[in-house]
């Protein structure tokens, strides 16, 4: 009897044993693959049982939550929707997350570990600490003036710090509601649906994601590559271009929009914009030279995050001479995010030196307590410091007495360079008119901001001076809020 005892016991053990390792199978080995079945309904209820941390503007939430009574309990709101959606992305219980609220949504749902001194006991618990906060580089002031500006327009609008890399405004038009996707339902759906359909792309971030041919923006990098390489020595000494300028072995002419290019200096081309003098310059500068150039200015770059990933801003490395001609004034397959060329303005502003740009300031516990900063580092010197101090120069006769003065500031010193990209079948399309810059305060020793604007529908003259009229305004209203903010 007491051998029969035995055995079973030896049986419950094993049985004990065998649901021991079947208990550890399901929750370590194939955890992970549970919680990620759709029909697991747990992590999503879990996951929206709390309200979700806030992303902040001067300090104040632009986003909160809302008790829906549904299963998924928490929906995400938001403040001034369209004006900071390209900031701010969307949190939908039906489609993700985008932007700040995917870049930082370990901090604002709660689950990254520094929001806990002990994050091992939540873990046991199966809790979590209350979500954090994340707080952008934005100003409100600039983010207005910029959105305001734009007017509903097709077009982006960005606008940094040159000695941190801050992004102080970031603007995409047309704009949408974060909060209609919010939640779930068929009223969330026929809303994703209508945004996808809508020609004018109001989802799409054009600030980061969007790219276009720079247009004559671009001769400021060709400017700084011919200065760094030797190329111009004099930046006032005629360059004996002709009027139109016959593109390198082709027969085909390179014209100007206006008149007095014949024969320009470096100076009178940055200052009126004429296509020949900066093609010919970039032709002498050559292709290893131009594309060295734009690299050290961030195009041909993959890796940039802010935090969210930006799109690759591109200067082509194996070119004939006639297209290298075209590229150096950015036209043929040159292309550049907005914020890619508020980094040109800013490298000439900050001395040469161009800084990692980033969207978010520090991120915090509920209680404000702080769980990161943002990382302030350079990207590498653009160009030489002397050669940013006669850029600077060029381009405030830009604005001074050239094709920029629409952005003016009386009492501040303001840099500039317009630019209109052609684009289209036979370069059919509407010109995008763009313009960059940079503004310090009279008598103060570091530019407190550069822009760029880009405006899609601009109607105007296929000219460089059309940036002066469609985007030259938008870019002086941001440097005001700028330079009126603390």
């Amino acid at each position: 009897m007491i051998r029969y005892i035995r055995w079973c016991a030896y049986f419950c053990a094993l049985l004990l044993v065998a649901l021991l390792v079947n208990i550890a199978r399901v929750q370590v080995w194939e955890s992970a693959a549970y919680g990620a079945n759709p029909a697991n309904k747990r992590p999503a209820i879990e996951r929206y049982a709390e309200p979700r941390g806030d992303i902040l503007v001067d300090g104040r939430p632009v986003t909160g939550s809302r008790d829906s009574g549904q299963l998924l309990r928490y929906e995400r709101t938001y403040a001034n929707g369209p004006l900071y959606a390209p900031v701010t992305g969307f949190s939908s219980q039906t489609y993700g997350t985008s932007f700040v609220e995917r870049a930082e949504d370990a901090i604002l749902s709660g689950t990254d570990p520094g929001l806990s001194a002990f994050p091992l006991w939540y873990e046991l618990a199966r809790g979590r600490p209350a979500g954090g906060n994340a707080a952008t580089t934005v100003r409100s002031g600039m983010q207005l003036a910029a959105y305001a500006g734009l007017a509903g327009k097709r077009g982006a609008v960005a606008a940094v710090e040159p000695a941190t890399g801050k992004i102080l405004a970031l603007v995409s038009s047309p704009s949408y509601d974060p909060a209609v996707l919010s939640g779930t339902g068929t009223g969330v759906k026929k809303a994703w649906t209508a945004l996808n359909a809508d020609p004018a792309r109001p989802m799409l971030n054009r600030a980061l994601r969007e790219t276009y041919p720079p247009g004559s923006t671009f001769k400021i990098v060709t400017a700084a590559a011919a200065l760094d390489a030797g190329v111009v020595t004099d930046v006032d000494a005629p360059t004996r271009t002709p009027d139109p300028y016959p593109l390198p072995g082709t027969s085909t002419l390179l014209p100007n929009a206006g008149t007095g290019c014949e024969d320009a200096s470096m100076a009178e081309a940055v200052q009126w914009s004429c296509n020949t003098v900066m093609a010919k310059i970039g032709v002498q500068v050559g292709l290893r030279g131009m594309v060295e150039a734009a690299r050290r200015f961030g195009f041909n770059s993959e890796g940039l995050r802010v935090p969210s990933w930006v799109s690759r801003s591109n200067f082509d490395t194996d070119m004939s001479q006639d297209q290298l001609a075209l590229s150096s004034i950015g036209q043929f397959n040159t292309t550049a995010t907005p914020l890619q060329m508020a980094m040109v303005a800013a490298a000439v502003a900050n001395g040469g030196e161009l800084t990692y740009p980033y969207l978010v300031e520090r991120t915090t516990q509920d209680d404000g307590s702080q769980v990161r900063r943002g990382d302030q580092r350079s990207l590498g010197r653009a160009m030489n410091p002397a050669t940013a101090l006669r850029l600077q120069e060029l381009m405030v006769k830009v604005v001074e007495d050239g094709t920029g003065r629409n952005a003016a500031i009386p009492g501040a010193v303001v840099g500039g360079k317009t630019g209109t990209a052609q684009h289209g079948v036979g370069n059919a399309g509407t010109p995008y008119a763009w313009f960059i810059s940079w503004a310090r305060a009279e008598g103060a020793p570091m530019a407190k901001v550069a822009v760029a604007v880009v405006v899609e529908d601009a109607s105007a003259d296929r000219g460089d001076i059309s940036g002066n009229g469609a985007a030259a305004p938008i870019a002086r209203a941001v440097m005001q809020a700028a330079l009126a903010a603390r």
